[in-house]
């Protein structure tokens, strides 16, 4: 059983006018013997919006047999290859769960029990950036702007009189 849950946390503007915004949705998935991966990609509408997975904690659900659960991430590298990566291997007797703090992958991103039979539960952020539209001023208008508003008025000098 694969369980989802994107709860609204925050939203963040990043920047002034025109800037990024970021908003945060709880994740978790649940895998198993019964469903060994998750795929975790954007939508195809949402051409404007870069997702991120932050993974933050892997542990064993109730039930877990006695043995290892080693839990794996398919995702690209620098170079755009996939690669696979193991990030977790957990054991009911000695290591029930582990803490990855802000483990953050791109879209798409598999999630894989490449061994055990779980119960295994991945939780952390779902991450959504997008460019905000208000602004179509390129940063050059925008730099320009901002110094004409920081530049201080000149005001004329005052005159003595002699007398």
């Amino acid at each position: 059983m694969v369980r989802m849950s994107f709860i609204e946390d925050e939203t963040l503007e990043l920047g002034r006018s025109g800037g990024s915004k970021l908003e945060t949705f709880l994740f978790s998935c649940e895998l198993s013997h019964k469903v060994p991966f998750y795929i975790f990609q954007r939508y195809e509408d949402d051409e404007d919006i870069e997702h991120f997975l932050e993974i933050r904690t892997i542990c064993l659900g109730e039930g877990a047999m006695d043995e290892c659960n080693v839990v794996e991430v398919s995702a690209l590298n620098h170079q755009g290859k996939t690669i696979s990566v193991p990030i977790a291997n957990l054991h009911i007797k000695c290591l029930p769960m582990v803490s990855l703090g802000e483990f953050e992958l791109k879209a798409p991103v598999t999630i894989r029990l490449k061994a055990g039979s779980g119960p295994v539960t991945i939780n952390g952020l779902h991450l959504m950036s997008s460019q905000n539209e208000e602004s179509d001023m390129s940063e050059d208008e925008e730099e320009e702007e901002e110094e004409e508003e920081e530049m201080p008025a000149i005001k004329p000098a005052k005159k003595k009189q002699m007398k």
